[in-house]
Protein backbone atom coordinates (compact mmCIF):
# COMPACT_ATOMS: atom_id res chain seq x y z
CA UNK A 1 0.00 0.00 0.00
CA UNK A 2 1.62 3.53 -0.95
CA UNK A 3 0.05 6.83 0.53
CA UNK A 4 -1.13 9.61 -1.76
CA UNK A 5 1.26 11.21 -3.62
CA UNK A 6 -0.65 13.25 -6.34
CA UNK A 7 -1.73 16.87 -5.78
CA UNK A 8 -5.34 16.63 -4.82
CA UNK A 9 -7.73 19.10 -5.81
CA UNK A 10 -11.16 19.77 -4.52
CA UNK A 11 -14.03 20.58 -7.13
CA UNK A 12 -16.95 22.57 -6.30
CA UNK A 13 -19.80 22.46 -9.26
CA UNK A 14 -22.47 20.86 -11.35
CA UNK A 15 -22.69 17.18 -12.12
CA UNK A 16 -23.34 16.58 -15.60
CA UNK A 17 -24.17 13.33 -17.39
CA UNK A 18 -23.00 13.93 -19.94
CA UNK A 19 -19.35 14.43 -18.57
CA UNK A 20 -18.79 17.56 -20.75
CA UNK A 21 -18.80 19.91 -17.88
CA UNK A 22 -19.18 20.48 -14.83
CA UNK A 23 -17.19 18.00 -11.81
CA UNK A 24 -17.00 15.20 -14.35
CA UNK A 25 -15.30 17.37 -16.60
CA UNK A 26 -12.75 18.66 -13.86
CA UNK A 27 -11.87 15.30 -12.85
CA UNK A 28 -11.26 14.00 -15.91
CA UNK A 29 -8.85 16.87 -16.41
CA UNK A 30 -6.97 16.62 -13.33
CA UNK A 31 -6.35 13.04 -13.82
CA UNK A 32 -4.89 13.47 -17.09
CA UNK A 33 -3.14 16.19 -15.79
CA UNK A 34 -1.49 14.20 -12.96
CA UNK A 35 -3.66 14.82 -10.16
CA UNK A 36 -6.47 13.44 -8.15
CA UNK A 37 -10.06 15.00 -8.20
CA UNK A 38 -12.68 15.41 -5.45
CA UNK A 39 -16.07 16.49 -5.88
CA UNK A 40 -18.69 18.47 -4.28
CA UNK A 41 -22.07 18.73 -6.32
CA UNK A 42 -23.75 21.82 -6.13
CA UNK A 43 -26.73 20.98 -8.75
CA UNK A 44 -27.59 18.21 -10.93
CA UNK A 45 -28.14 18.39 -14.37
CA UNK A 46 -30.37 16.24 -16.52
CA UNK A 47 -29.07 16.92 -20.41
CA UNK A 48 -27.07 15.63 -23.04
CA UNK A 49 -23.96 16.80 -25.51
CA UNK A 50 -26.58 19.10 -27.22
CA UNK A 51 -28.32 21.03 -24.04
CA UNK A 52 -29.59 20.84 -20.76
CA UNK A 53 -33.05 20.14 -19.95
CA UNK A 54 -33.57 20.66 -16.36
CA UNK A 55 -31.65 21.26 -13.12
CA UNK A 56 -31.92 20.56 -9.66
CA UNK A 57 -30.33 22.68 -7.11
CA UNK A 58 -28.86 20.96 -4.11
CA UNK A 59 -28.83 21.71 -0.48
CA UNK A 60 -26.59 24.07 1.27
CA UNK A 61 -26.10 22.62 3.85
CA UNK A 62 -25.43 19.39 2.23
CA UNK A 63 -22.82 21.53 -0.09
CA UNK A 64 -21.23 22.56 2.93
CA UNK A 65 -21.14 18.90 4.59
CA UNK A 66 -20.04 17.23 1.18
CA UNK A 67 -16.67 19.74 1.65
CA UNK A 68 -16.39 19.60 5.42
CA UNK A 69 -16.24 15.68 5.78
CA UNK A 70 -13.55 15.70 2.57
CA UNK A 71 -11.24 18.28 4.14
CA UNK A 72 -11.35 16.99 7.81
CA UNK A 73 -9.35 13.93 5.98
CA UNK A 74 -7.82 15.41 3.16
CA UNK A 75 -4.99 18.23 2.60
CA UNK A 76 -5.91 20.08 -0.53
CA UNK A 77 -3.49 21.29 -3.35
CA UNK A 78 -5.80 23.41 -4.79
CA UNK A 79 -9.64 24.61 -4.94
CA UNK A 80 -11.60 24.92 -8.42
CA UNK A 81 -14.76 26.63 -7.64
CA UNK A 82 -17.27 25.99 -10.77
CA UNK A 83 -21.37 27.02 -11.27
CA UNK A 84 -22.66 27.55 -7.90
CA UNK A 85 -26.73 28.20 -8.45
CA UNK A 86 -27.89 30.18 -5.56
CA UNK A 87 -27.24 32.94 -2.78
CA UNK A 88 -26.62 30.28 0.04
CA UNK A 89 -24.36 28.31 -1.40
CA UNK A 90 -22.29 31.21 -2.47
CA UNK A 91 -21.82 31.92 1.17
CA UNK A 92 -21.38 28.39 2.23
CA UNK A 93 -18.88 27.75 -0.04
CA UNK A 94 -17.27 31.38 0.30
CA UNK A 95 -17.08 30.35 4.76
CA UNK A 96 -15.79 27.38 3.93
CA UNK A 97 -12.70 28.20 1.82
CA UNK A 98 -12.08 31.19 4.11
CA UNK A 99 -10.91 28.42 6.27
CA UNK A 100 -7.69 27.41 3.37
CA UNK A 101 -6.26 30.89 2.29
CA UNK A 102 -3.17 29.29 1.42
CA UNK A 103 -4.26 26.75 -1.05
CA UNK A 104 -4.88 28.27 -4.72
CA UNK A 105 -8.45 28.91 -5.63
CA UNK A 106 -9.53 29.10 -9.34
CA UNK A 107 -12.77 30.73 -9.55
CA UNK A 108 -14.91 29.82 -13.13
CA UNK A 109 -18.46 30.66 -11.50
CA UNK A 110 -20.11 31.34 -15.19
CA UNK A 111 -21.51 29.39 -17.37
CA UNK A 112 -23.63 28.83 -20.56
CA UNK A 113 -24.77 25.48 -20.04
CA UNK A 114 -26.62 25.85 -17.13
CA UNK A 115 -30.09 27.38 -17.29
CA UNK A 116 -30.42 30.63 -16.76
CA UNK A 117 -31.89 32.69 -13.88
CA UNK A 118 -33.99 36.05 -13.81
CA UNK A 119 -32.60 38.75 -14.35
CA UNK A 120 -32.49 39.78 -10.39
CA UNK A 121 -31.66 36.64 -9.33
CA UNK A 122 -28.65 36.48 -11.79
CA UNK A 123 -27.81 39.89 -10.99
CA UNK A 124 -27.83 38.99 -7.25
CA UNK A 125 -25.91 36.24 -7.54
CA UNK A 126 -22.83 38.22 -9.50
CA UNK A 127 -22.73 40.17 -6.83
CA UNK A 128 -22.97 37.89 -4.22
CA UNK A 129 -19.84 35.73 -5.81
CA UNK A 130 -18.40 39.21 -6.59
CA UNK A 131 -18.49 40.21 -2.78
CA UNK A 132 -17.55 36.78 -1.44
CA UNK A 133 -15.57 34.76 -3.46
CA UNK A 134 -13.57 36.76 -5.92
CA UNK A 135 -11.73 38.21 -2.98
CA UNK A 136 -10.39 35.00 -2.06
CA UNK A 137 -9.49 34.01 -5.48
CA UNK A 138 -6.09 33.53 -6.68
CA UNK A 139 -7.40 33.26 -10.39
CA UNK A 140 -10.51 34.37 -11.71
CA UNK A 141 -11.70 33.38 -15.13
CA UNK A 142 -14.62 34.44 -17.52
CA UNK A 143 -15.52 35.70 -20.50
CA UNK A 144 -15.50 39.39 -21.51
CA UNK A 145 -19.50 38.58 -22.05
CA UNK A 146 -19.45 37.50 -17.93
CA UNK A 147 -17.21 40.77 -17.38
CA UNK A 148 -19.47 43.47 -18.67
CA UNK A 149 -22.90 41.28 -17.09
CA UNK A 150 -20.39 41.29 -13.36
CA UNK A 151 -19.39 45.38 -13.94
CA UNK A 152 -23.23 46.24 -14.30
CA UNK A 153 -23.32 45.47 -10.22
CA UNK A 154 -21.36 47.91 -9.41
CA UNK A 155 -21.48 50.39 -12.47
CA UNK A 156 -23.08 53.66 -11.83
CA UNK A 157 -24.97 55.06 -14.45
CA UNK A 158 -22.76 56.68 -17.18
CA UNK A 159 -19.88 54.93 -15.69
CA UNK A 160 -16.71 53.82 -17.97
CA UNK A 161 -16.00 54.21 -21.26
CA UNK A 162 -15.55 52.40 -24.30
CA UNK A 163 -13.70 48.76 -25.34
CA UNK A 164 -10.50 48.21 -24.16
CA UNK A 165 -10.55 51.31 -21.81
CA UNK A 166 -13.55 49.93 -19.87
CA UNK A 167 -12.46 46.43 -19.56
CA UNK A 168 -8.86 47.37 -17.73
CA UNK A 169 -11.65 49.40 -15.78
CA UNK A 170 -13.91 46.26 -15.02
CA UNK A 171 -10.64 44.23 -14.31
CA UNK A 172 -8.96 46.69 -11.69
CA UNK A 173 -11.94 46.93 -9.66
CA UNK A 174 -12.41 43.17 -8.99
CA UNK A 175 -8.44 42.69 -8.44
CA UNK A 176 -9.05 45.67 -5.95
CA UNK A 177 -11.32 43.90 -4.03
CA UNK A 178 -8.09 41.10 -3.31
CA UNK A 179 -8.51 39.03 -6.29
CA UNK A 180 -4.73 38.32 -7.57
CA UNK A 181 -5.45 37.31 -10.98
CA UNK A 182 -8.21 37.77 -13.56
CA UNK A 183 -7.82 35.78 -16.89
CA UNK A 184 -10.46 37.14 -19.65
CA UNK A 185 -11.25 34.95 -22.36
CA UNK A 186 -12.67 35.96 -25.85
CA UNK A 187 -10.90 39.32 -25.79
CA UNK A 188 -10.15 40.72 -29.06
CA UNK A 189 -7.04 40.43 -30.71
CA UNK A 190 -5.41 41.42 -34.32
CA UNK A 191 -6.93 40.27 -37.32
CA UNK A 192 -10.35 39.89 -35.40
CA UNK A 193 -9.08 36.85 -33.97
CA UNK A 194 -10.02 36.06 -30.05
CA UNK A 195 -7.59 35.52 -27.32
CA UNK A 196 -6.90 35.27 -23.44
CA UNK A 197 -6.10 38.15 -21.40
CA UNK A 198 -4.06 37.61 -18.13
CA UNK A 199 -3.90 40.48 -15.62
CA UNK A 200 -2.66 41.21 -12.50
CA UNK A 201 -1.45 44.03 -10.19
CA UNK A 202 0.66 45.47 -12.76
CA UNK A 203 -1.92 45.24 -15.99
CA UNK A 204 -1.40 42.74 -18.90
CA UNK A 205 0.71 40.02 -18.18
CA UNK A 206 -0.57 37.71 -21.45
CA UNK A 207 -2.37 38.30 -24.17
CA UNK A 208 -2.58 35.03 -26.42
CA UNK A 209 -4.44 34.63 -29.47
CA UNK A 210 -5.20 31.22 -30.12
CA UNK A 211 -6.18 29.75 -33.74
CA UNK A 212 -10.17 29.25 -34.53
CA UNK A 213 -11.26 25.58 -34.45
CA UNK A 214 -14.42 24.90 -35.72
CA UNK A 215 -16.49 23.01 -33.43
CA UNK A 216 -19.03 23.34 -32.11
CA UNK A 217 -17.37 22.07 -28.84
CA UNK A 218 -18.93 22.04 -25.25
CA UNK A 219 -16.37 22.61 -21.76
CA UNK A 220 -14.08 24.19 -23.74
CA UNK A 221 -14.01 26.79 -20.77
CA UNK A 222 -13.74 24.19 -18.61
CA UNK A 223 -11.63 22.22 -19.44
CA UNK A 224 -9.31 25.70 -19.44
CA UNK A 225 -10.20 26.23 -16.01
CA UNK A 226 -9.58 22.95 -14.54
CA UNK A 227 -6.12 22.36 -16.73
CA UNK A 228 -5.36 25.64 -14.66
CA UNK A 229 -6.12 24.26 -11.48
CA UNK A 230 -3.95 21.58 -12.12
CA UNK A 231 -0.84 23.13 -13.15
CA UNK A 232 -0.87 25.02 -10.04
CA UNK A 233 -1.66 22.49 -7.68
CA UNK A 234 1.37 21.08 -9.08
CA UNK A 235 3.65 23.96 -8.14
CA UNK A 236 3.31 26.11 -11.62
CA UNK A 237 2.95 30.06 -10.82
CA UNK A 238 -0.08 31.55 -12.53
CA UNK A 239 1.35 33.22 -15.68
CA UNK A 240 3.33 29.70 -16.06
CA UNK A 241 -0.26 27.78 -15.44
CA UNK A 242 -1.98 29.93 -17.68
CA UNK A 243 0.59 29.32 -20.74
CA UNK A 244 0.43 25.17 -19.96
CA UNK A 245 -3.46 25.19 -19.37
CA UNK A 246 -4.43 26.96 -22.95
CA UNK A 247 -2.06 24.78 -24.64
CA UNK A 248 -3.16 21.59 -23.10
CA UNK A 249 -6.70 22.76 -23.83
CA UNK A 250 -6.30 23.89 -27.42
CA UNK A 251 -4.60 20.30 -28.09
CA UNK A 252 -7.93 18.62 -26.47
CA UNK A 253 -10.10 20.89 -28.70
CA UNK A 254 -8.05 20.01 -31.44
CA UNK A 255 -8.91 16.34 -30.68
CA UNK A 256 -12.46 16.60 -29.84
CA UNK A 257 -14.79 13.94 -30.01
CA UNK A 258 -18.57 13.50 -31.11
CA UNK A 259 -20.60 11.51 -28.43
CA UNK A 260 -24.12 11.64 -29.87
CA UNK A 261 -25.76 14.10 -32.08
CA UNK A 262 -24.59 17.31 -30.04
CA UNK A 263 -21.17 19.27 -29.77
CA UNK A 264 -17.67 18.18 -30.21
CA UNK A 265 -16.62 17.34 -25.71
CA UNK A 266 -12.48 18.04 -25.41
CA UNK A 267 -10.48 14.62 -25.51
CA UNK A 268 -8.68 15.55 -21.78
CA UNK A 269 -7.14 12.74 -22.38
CA UNK A 270 -5.37 13.00 -25.74
CA UNK A 271 -1.93 13.19 -25.07
CA UNK A 272 -2.20 9.81 -23.43
CA UNK A 273 -3.32 8.67 -26.43
CA UNK A 274 -1.70 6.72 -29.24
CA UNK A 275 -2.76 7.66 -32.57
CA UNK A 276 -4.50 4.69 -33.13
CA UNK A 277 -6.66 5.12 -30.11
CA UNK A 278 -7.78 8.00 -31.52
CA UNK A 279 -9.38 6.72 -34.78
Amino acid sequence: MQNQTSPLILSFGAADPAGATGVQADLAAFSALSCTGLAVTTALLIGDSAHVEDMQDIDPDWVADQARVILEDMTMAAFKVGAITNLEQVAAVAEILSDYPDAPLILDPFSSRLPQPSDDDAEELMTAIRQLLVPQATLLMLSQVELGRMAETWRESGDGGEGEDMLQSDVEHLLALGCEFVLVTGTSSSGGALANTLYGADGVISHDAWQHLAGPFIGAGNTLSAALTAFMARGADVPEAVAAAQEYTVGALAHAQRYGMGKFVPNRFFHLQSPEDMQ
